[in-house]
């Protein structure tokens, strides 16, 4: 156990942070997997830049890898593209 009153904080913040990033990435995560389900352009279109904003604020949080956020973003947009 924690012997310093900073670090008794410490740990309920990383708590909340940790429960706040989750959430976070599985909320992306979701809105990916319904942007590849979906099967008209147009509506895929309308949600690529909704997706690609939650990508983007992952990676700027340090939640995602920025590389992998580049590599999210294009295949998503090539998958938009093709359909």
């Amino acid at each position: 156990m924690a012997n310093h009153k900073s670090a008794l904080k410490r740990i309920r913040r990383n708590e909340a942070v940790r429960l706040r990033n989750r959430y976070q990435h599985k909320t992306t995560r979701n809105a990916i997997k319904k942007l590849r389900s979906e099967e008209k352009k147009k509506d895929a279109e309308k949600l690529l830049p909704e997706v690609i904003s939650m990508i983007d604020r992952l990676a700027k949080r340090n939640i995602i890898h920025d590389n992998k956020a580049a590599n999210l973003k294009s295949k998503l947009t090539k998958h938009v593209a093709a359909l």
